[in-house]
């Protein structure tokens, strides 16, 4: 059983090492690095120290630097090009089981394994203290799908309530080595000051949303009629829902709070 459970962490340490893509151009590291507006006040989460080219470039901004690697041997050289560096902090283990900070503010800067694009941004971004903001290097399809384009999906509409994100650079498969099969691109992750609902409302919005990708928000089958949904938005002084699904998250939430107060009323 030991041994199985042994391979099985040699099999994943050597699944996470296989699938990153290194950034190690130093004029394209203070490119994107200038792209954030990370501080000398700021304590900065990496997950992933790889070669520690990005993590040298995090340390010249940001006060403190604590980088997550889970292969020893690239921690060990790592060290060696962080050696100058006070501020940074090298922590070996693997960052699916590393605990976040339960206190004070912190950002999060990473060149993220593919493969644990979802689970990392749902540790992330689901935490009882998430960062305040994030750039996350990521596989473009992935980017897409959590800030809603072409079209809002459930996980961008659920993020949305309490993130601002946007896509803020488009790499080249030649801007890494080894070079990916798939385009790759940086994500912004801003948390808001104020969640657009309460942790109750939140509950029912994502079983709404859930429904209403399943059943339709509006017409026949739908959670709404096409009269109800179309006065709601009318009142918010929003454009009207496409037929088509193609609903902007802005229009999604009018649409929930018109749903929550019939059901209200009903009740």
């Amino acid at each position: 059983m030991q041994k199985n459970r042994r391979q099985a962490d040699y099999d994943y340490i050597k699944q996470v090492s296989d699938s990153q893509n290194f950034l190690t151009e130093r004029k394209l590291i203070q490119r994107i690095i200038r792209l954030t507006d990370i501080r000398k006040e700021d304590t900065v989460l990496e997950i992933g120290t790889g070669k520690g080219h990005l993590t040298e470039a995090i340390c010249q901004r940001a006060g403190k630097v604590c980088s997550v690697e889970i292969d020893r041997n690239l921690l060990e050289r790592a060290k060696k090009r962080l050696s100058k560096f006070e501020n940074a902090e090298l922590i070996p283990g693997d960052f699916m089981r590393y605990r976040l900070p339960e206190k004070g503010n912190y950002k999060v800067f990473a060149n993220i394994p593919f493969f644990l694009t979802t689970q990392i941004v749902e540790k992330l971004t689901q935490g009882k203290n998430a960062p305040s903001d994030m750039w996350l290097v990521m596989e473009k399809g992935a980017a897409k799908r959590f800030t809603g384009l072409p079209r809002e999906t459930k996980k961008s509409l659920e993020l949305k309530v309490r993130w601002e994100m946007k896509i803020v650079y488009h790499f080249r498969r030649e801007d890494f080595h080894p070079k990916p099969s798939v385009d790759s691109v940086l994500a912004h992750f801003s948390k808001k000051a104020v969640p657009d609902l309460g942790e109750r409302e939140y509950r029912a919005f994502k079983k709404f949303v859930e429904q209403g990708m399943k059943y339709g928000v509006m017409g026949k089958g739908g959670l709404l009629t096409t009269r109800q949904a179309s006065a709601a938005l009318k009142r918010a002084g929003l454009y009207h829902a496409y037929e088509d699904g193609v609903t902007l998250y802005i229009q999604w939430l009018c649409l929930f709070r018109c749903y929550q107060d019939m059901r209200g009323r009903k009740s």
